[in-house]
């Protein structure tokens, strides 16, 4: 426990350091894919840079919780960060929360983000929260419904426990259950970090934005701690999905040499989740708003029937 606790600031700083250029990544593959040449990787470190020089515009009409949710959103993001295993099998934080503390702090800074999106009084702000609050209420169930499925081989809703647990269960992998929330759980990631075909984070369109929809207020400072939060909140679900999954490259032991390979066995298995959600992407159009609950059902049966197959096989 000792170790995981002074692992903590380096889990830190890998979250806030890699997060950017993870999104960096999804759009460079993105443009080769569709042959267009598109921004370079490190392009989400250039524009956080730039907005935190700039000034901040603040409606009359705000009251502090549209400074207040900025501050939120990142502040729950980088704690979740420090409570789900990385590179290690014990998350620095593991003892303060599980899976429902995972949840329920994510779900608090998209609380404040909605709120913030209201607070102006605008019409885009209410229109963005609304969407998304419908989103997150289908998308939080099959969530918790795929974790949990890990959760009962291990007999514990702790991640870290969850994580040794797999690693020496590698056999199960490809059982069944397994890959049934394996699936609906990356529907969840699609659905939660405002991808196509739920969402297009490079559109400003009415009828479509839902995420874009809820910032348009933001600026400066403000607006970089938002888009820093979302690109966090990103990388959690990618590596709670390749590290509750597929964990391997887990290292149990705070060892130079182990943490090494795992950096290296982390970032490959992030690279090859970046390349398919590009794919994804690439391959599928923007979905109408009314047919997303109906994705997001899928992703709830999936997460279900993942869950009753643990009891029959």
């Amino acid at each position: 426990m000792t170790s995981s606790v002074l692992f903590a600031p380096v889990q830190l700083l890998l979250l806030l350091a890699l997060s950017p250029l993870v999104g960096g990544v999804i759009k460079t593959l993105k443009a080769r894919i569709q042959t267009r040449r598109g921004p370079g990787v490190l392009q989400p470190y250039r524009d956080l840079a730039k907005l935190f020089r700039k000034g901040m515009v603040i409606p009359e009409s705000a009251s502090w919780i549209f400074s207040a949710a900025p501050v939120v959103v990142f502040a729950t993001a980088a704690l979740v960060g420090l409570m789900i295993p990385m590179v290690t099998a014990e998350a620095p934080l593991s003892l303060f929360g599980g899976v429902l503390a995972v949840v329920y702090l994510l779900g608090l800074g998209r609380f404040f983000l909605a709120l913030g999106g209201l607070d102006t009084g605008g019409s885009f702000g209410g229109l963005g929260s609304s969407r998304e609050m419908t989103i997150s209420a289908l998308a939080e169930p099959a969530m918790m419904l795929a974790i949990f499925t890990v959760a009962l081989s291990a007999n514990s809703t702790n991640l870290s426990e969850i994580a040794r647990a797999a690693i020496g269960q590698s056999w199960r992998f490809l059982a069944p259950s397994q890959m049934l929330a394996f699936a609906a759980l990356f529907i969840v990631l699609i659905a939660e970090t405002g991808r196509i075909p739920v969402d297009n984070p490079a559109t400003h369109l009415e009828l479509t934005m839902i995420h874009e929809a809820m910032i348009l207020e933001y600026s400066g400072p403000y607006l970089a701690l938002i888009e820093w939060g979302a690109w966090i909140k990103q990388l959690i679900l990618m590596t709670l999905l390749i590290n509750t999954f597929y964990p391997f490259g887990l290292t149990l032991e705070y060892s130079p040499g182990g943490i090494a390979l795992a950096c290296g066995a982390f970032l490959a298995k992030l690279l090859l989740l970046c390349f398919l959600i590009v794919l994804v992407e690439s391959t599928n159009a923007k979905m109408r708003l009314f047919r997303v609950p109906e994705l997001l059902a899928v992703a709830f049966i999936l997460g279900a029937l993942a869950l009753i197959s643990t009891f029959l096989f």
